[in-house]
C-alpha cells in the first residue's frame, strides 16, 4: 500500500534511482525539500536544469566541464608531456586535490569490464591514443585497484609501449579494491611519487 500521495511518492521514487539513495534516504531528503522554502527549491531545480543543459566533456581531456576545455587544460602552466589516465571525473578530482600534479588528465568514463559487455571501445581509449601523436613523454595510469582497473591499465599499457611513451603505474598506498575518489590526499600523494613503469 502506497503510504504518501502521488507527487509526494512520485518525488521519493526520483529521488530514490540516485545512486547510493535507498528508499529511507529518498524519504528523508523528499520531506526535506517539501519543507523548504519555496525559492530555495527551485534555486535547487534550476541549478539541476542547468547544470544538465551546460555541462560537457572538456575537448581534451573529456572530464565534466561548462566550457570548452577545463580549468586543468586551460592552464598554459601544466606539464602537457605528462598525461594521468584515470576513470572518471570524480578520480581526476582526486588527484587535483593533492596539489602535486602538474601535468594534464585523460578521463576514460569507465573501465574495461568483459561481464558487463564493456570493451575498449566503450571508453575513451582511441580519444587517448589520438592526444599520444602531439609531444607526450609519459603517461600514467591511475586506474582504481580493482580487477577492471588492472585490467585496463595492463591493455593501455601494451598499446602505449609500442610507440615508445614512458608507462608508469600508481603504486603502493592505494588499496585492491578502492575507490581513487574515497581515498585521502596523502596517500594519493604517495602513490603518485611511488609509481613504477609498466
Amino acid at each position: 500500500m502506497d503510504m504518501y500521495s502521488g507527487y509526494i511518492g512520485r518525488l521519493i521514487s526520483e529521488l530514490s534511482v540516485l545512486p547510493g539513495i535507498g528508499n529511507k534516504t529518498a524519504q528523508r531528503l523528499a520531506f526535506h525539500i517539501i519543507n523548504m522554502p519555496a525559492e530555495q527549491v527551485e534555486k535547487l531545480a534550476g541549478a539541476m536544469t542547468e547544470a544538465k543543459e551546460h555541462i560537457r566533456y572538456c575537448s581534451e581531456c573529456f572530464t565534466l566541464t561548462d566550457r570548452e576545455k577545463c580549468p586543468v587544460c586551460s592552464n598554459p602552466a601544466r606539464n602537457r608531456k605528462q598525461i594521468m589516465v584515470v576513470e572518471s571525473p570524480r578520480d581526476m578530482t582526486a588527484y587535483e586535490k593533492t596539489h602535486k600534479y602538474e601535468g594534464v588528465y585523460h578521463v576514460l568514463h569507465g573501465a574495461i569490464n568483459p561481464s558487463l559487455g564493456i570493451g575498449p571501445s566503450d571508453i575513451r581509449l582511441a580519444e587517448l591514443i589520438k592526444r599520444l601523436q602531439s609531444d607526450v613523454d609519459e603517461v600514467i595510469i591511475a586506474t582504481n585497484s580493482s580487477i577492471e582497473g588492472e585490467t585496463t591499465a595492463m591493455y593501455i599499457s601494451k598499446l602505449i609501449k609500442p610507440t615508445g611513451i614512458k608507462v608508469t603505474r600508481i603504486a603502493s598506498g592505494v588499496p585492491v579494491g578502492g575507490e581513487l575518489e574515497y581515498i585521502d590526499e596523502i596517500t594519493l600523494s604517495r602513490a603518485l611519487d611511488a609509481r613504477v613503469e609498466l
